[in-house]
């Protein structure tokens, strides 16, 4: 029997403080929703629609229900319409109040309560019938919440930072503080401006501590200049996210004015490590973190996961809010959060979840000083991984490459603009030699664009620029670099084929798949096998033996195999398909099966030392959908030469007694030992995260049989952990402890 977990409230909701006065403008202008999704399963843009009403959350019974009621709650919960609703309490039955029942909209009410109802409070319903909705996950335009602060536009636009000194190095992190007044900038007077009001505009503008200034210096560079004052008063009490959400006082009439015995706000913010110029100090600066975001498409954002006990996992979305995100985002080394985000809106994680009802004052140095709950098993599940995106440092990376001749703003060549020595700039082309998908990544990130699709070495993109000359050749990057000129390149250009189309393009996405192996279940599932040459014949064909076998007296004999079995999750958010399209697979006879990707999978039996000493591999002979996740449907199957993939939220399981599923072991001796497992070794398809691609194992092997223990993915463990795991000296017997 299925066990219904009622959750905790996502968007809370207070009674509102009394309302400010005119000039003002706090957080309460910016809160509009009264009403939340909660449930369970459920994504963020779905789930049971409760009510906020006479101080108590309820319900709506599903009796009437339509889409046409659905598509006005959507819209009130800051969605752009709904695309179902559920009835007979599919999320799970609610407690408390049945707000509403029988209700009828014709879609195009403001609010719920101006469709026809039976009226508040009373329903003959019972929590049985409880409707949900399914709504279409994209935001309406200026929508604000709880969780994600936009700016007024009639009052705060945007904020910069004027340096007085001109400079080319980014970030800007100090200067006159600007805010932007209908086709002008103009300044805010310092009289009375505080610290806290400094660490809130650093904090928007992306950095995670601010300094004192030399106000001596910037006064005598201000009375030069006009200044004209729009803001004459500022009280941030230094833990909200942005300006708009302080209390604020504007001059009269919304005009400029003087700043009587003052000038205008001048700031200065400290960079987190990633943005120093210096390399002594981005190394003083760098610390080993117990925070890190994983499954972002830019830097700043991501599934926030926390070290525990050596081990990483997730944090429960329960409470999240912008206060708890502002932490992570500032020990991390960026600004305050732009989003928290609830519903494993960047991914579920695999392993632990380490925290929940997480509840941070803001001005915490870390999250481990935040209040919160420790987890039990029906408190949370990877569904509910909390996010984050923060305020990043502008750095006008975007202005020096650009896309020409695709058919979207999302796909076309690579073009970059590079300085001549006589210090003129114009754009020219990246040689395709050697261009693959971490190249391909960096570019779509630079662009800000997300993640790349494919990376593509001939493009046959409609020349729209006339752009003709390679400026960039032998780019070889890591795929964490924020611009194509931070990766390795050679000094002089050396492209061999030099024609246009030979030129590096990129196929950008908002979203990609993210592979993981499942560890646990190879430890499990390991075992020897002695298995005869006459049944060896199709995995020979395929090279799934080591070299010895060659030479030996077929078909007499065998093989020592090292079998297990290996369960391949996408935790990503776009399915993982085969670079290759199905024009290009190849058949093989022997085992009645095409093949995809020229190898899907490394296996790798390592010494202590790290030299490889056995090998096997897996060809992707059947990418399909072995099992997946509840309520989630399979769309991939290799029989009859169908489509082959991994759906988001599936996982593909080769078994342990098929073919090629081993390490050949025959020439091994006894010894300490370590198996490696790698999806994907060749980066061939992109995926939103490459280190949690690779897993290890101890492996003790006596001659007779063998034992894996401490299997983990490469990045489950902090790095004390791993060095540990490194210089384990091996098992001498078969007790794990």
């Amino acid at each position: 029997m299925l066990k219904w977990v009622r959750l905790k409230l996502h968007l809370c909701f207070t009674p509102p403080p009394p309302a400010p006065s005119p000039v003002e403008l706090n957080l309460w202008d910016l809160l509009t929703s009264h009403f939340r999704l909660v449930g369970y399963p459920r994504k963020h843009n779905e789930g049971r629609i409760e009510i906020f009403y006479k101080g108590e959350w309820g319900t709506i019974c599903d009796d009437d229900f339509s889409l046409s009621n659905a598509n006005v709650l959507c819209r009130q919960l800051g969605f752009v319409s709904a695309t179902g609703w559920t009835h007979s309490a599919k999320y799970g039955k609610g407690l408390g109040k049945i707000w509403l029942d029988n209700v009828q909209c014709n879609g195009g009410e403001k609010s719920i309560e101006l469709c026809k109802s039976r009226g508040w409070g009373n329903s003959d319903c019972t929590h049985d019938e409880d409707a949900g909705v399914v709504c279409k996950d994209e935001r309406l335009p200026g929508f604000v919440h709880s969780n994600i602060i936009d700016m007024d536009e009639n009052k705060v636009e945007k904020v910069r930072l004027r340096p007085v000194v001109p400079t080319k190095k980014m970030p800007v992190t100090e200067g006159v503080v600007e805010i932007k007044y209908r086709n002008g900038w103009v300044q805010i007077c310092d009289v009375g401006w505080t610290s806290k009001n400094t660490r809130v505009i650093c904090g928007m503008l992306g950095f995670p501590d601010e300094k004192k200034v030399n106000k001596n210096f910037y006064k005598l560079n201000t009375e030069r200049q006009k200044n004209q004052y729009h803001l004459h008063s500022v009280a941030c009490v230094g833990t909200e996210v942005h300006l708009a959400a302080c209390p604020l006082e504007f001059n009269k009439g919304n005009a400029t004015g003087s700043c009587k015995g003052g000038m205008p706000v001048v700031v200065s913010c400290v960079p987190g490590p990633q943005y120093v110029h210096n390399n002594g100090l981005k190394k003083k600066l760098k610390t080993t973190s117990t925070v890190r975001l994983k499954g972002g498409a830019k830097l700043g954002e991501g599934r926030v996961e926390v070290l525990r006990n050596n081990e990483w996992g997730t944090v429960c979305d329960d409470r999240w809010t912008l206060l708890s995100a502002s932490v992570v985002c500032r020990e991390l080394g960026f600004g305050s959060a732009k989003e928290a985000l609830t519903g494993a809106r960047m991914g579920q994680g695999m392993g632990p979840i380490h925290m929940n009802e997480v509840l941070c004052l803001g001005t915490e140095k870390s999250m481990w000083n935040c209040g919160f709950k420790n987890i039990t098993s029906e408190d949370c599940q990877h569904v509910e991984d909390a996010a984050v995106r923060c305020n990043t440092p502008y750095m006008a990376l975007e202005n020096s490459i650009r896309l020409t001749g695709g058919r979207t703003r999302y796909e076309g060549r690579v073009e970059v603009l590079s300085t001549e020595a006589n210090g003129t700039r114009s754009w020219g082309l990246i040689c395709g030699g050697a261009w693959g998908t971490k190249e391909a990544m960096v570019a779509c990130r630079q662009l800000g664009l997300g993640y790349a699709n494919h990376g593509l070495q001939e493009t046959w993109y409609w020349d729209s620029s006339n752009v003709t000359e390679m400026v960039m050749s032998g780019v070889k990057c890591t795929g964490n670099e924020m611009s194509l000129s931070h990766c390795q390149h050679h000094r002089t250009v050396s492209c061999q084929k030099t024609a246009a189309k030979f030129s590096a393009g990129v196929i950008c996405s908002e979203t990609a798949s993210d592979l993981v192996p499942n560890a646990p279940l190879v430890q499990q599932s390991v075992y020897i096998e002695d298995r005869p040459l006459h049944m060896l014949y199709c995995a020979a064909e395929e090279n799934c033996l080591s070299k010895s076998a060659a030479s030996a007296n077929w078909p007499y004999g065998h093989r020592r195999l090292l079998r297990f079995s290996s369960q391949i999750h996408n935790i990503g958010r776009a399915d993982f398909r085969p670079k290759a399209g199905r024009h290009s697979w190849v058949w093989h006879a022997c085992h009645g099966h095409y093949h995809s990707m020229d190898i899907f999978t490394h296996y790798d039996l390592l010494s202590s030392n790290g030299t490889k000493v056995a090998e096997g591999h897996k060809a992707s002979f059947c990418l399909e959908d072995t099992e997946c996740h509840e309520g989630i449907s399979k769309r991939y199957e290799c029989a009859n030469f169908g489509e082959q993939g991994i759906t988001v939220g599936c996982w593909d399981l080769y078994r342990h007694d098929i073919d090629c599923q081993w390490i050949d072991i025959t020439d091994i001796k006894p010894g300490n030992y370590i198996l490696q497992i790698v999806i994907n070794p060749n980066f061939e398809v992109a995926e939103s995260d490459f280190t949690n691609n690779a897993m290890k194992c101890n492996c003790k092997y006596d001659g007779h049989r063998i034992w894996l223990h401490n299997c983990h993915m490469g990045d489950a463990f902090s790095e004390e952990a791993e060095r540990r795991f490194e210089k384990y000296p091996g098992q001498f017997n078969n007790q794990i402890s």
